[in-house]
């Protein structure tokens, strides 16, 4: 199964699920679920993390891959991280229920302002593949870095 949940924080916030833009589209759009302030970037300032208010169940051989709109950059705003993963067992982890966030610098000049509903980054769905002597059987503990660096 595959699908889109709001967590449990959100659930009286109006979050929509993600949508696809048309019938040939291969990202689901992602909203921001709140109205956030990004100042311009400057070295040695963390990320932003955009929440969404939404979580993603799907099948163990997939995962989600987060990346940026064609406008995001053209705004000013650019995925610190490239794009982003999330792992099947993202879903509902005991830290954060899995909730899927955006991480974003402001390479503009100018404050930025993103506001609650604005589409701010698109999710794939995408299988991968493991090599036949894999033998990983370590649980997921946290959420985002949880793995470690």
């Amino acid at each position: 199964m595959r699908k889109f949940e709001i967590v449990s924080n959100y659930l009286d916030k109006n979050i929509n699920l993600p949508k696809r833009a048309t019938a040939h589209s291969a990202g689901y759009d992602f909203e921001a679920a709140e109205t956030i302030k990004l100042k311009p970037f400057k070295i040695g300032d963390k990320p932003y993390f955009i929440p969404t208010g939404i979580k993603a169940k799907f099948p163990t051989n997939e995962y989600l891959m987060l990346a940026n709109r064609s406008s995001g950059p053209k705004r000013g705003l650019i995925m610190t991280n490239g794009i982003g993963i999330i792992d099947h067992d993202f879903y509902n982890n005991p830290e954060n229920e899995g909730h899927i966030h955006f991480q974003f610098i402001n390479i503009s000049d100018k404050e930025i302002t993103i506001n609650k509903g604005d589409r701010i980054g698109q999710g794939i769905f995408c299988r991968y593949y493991k090599v036949d002597n894999d033998d990983q059987t370590k649980k997921r503990t946290g959420t985002t870095g949880s793995t470690g660096i």
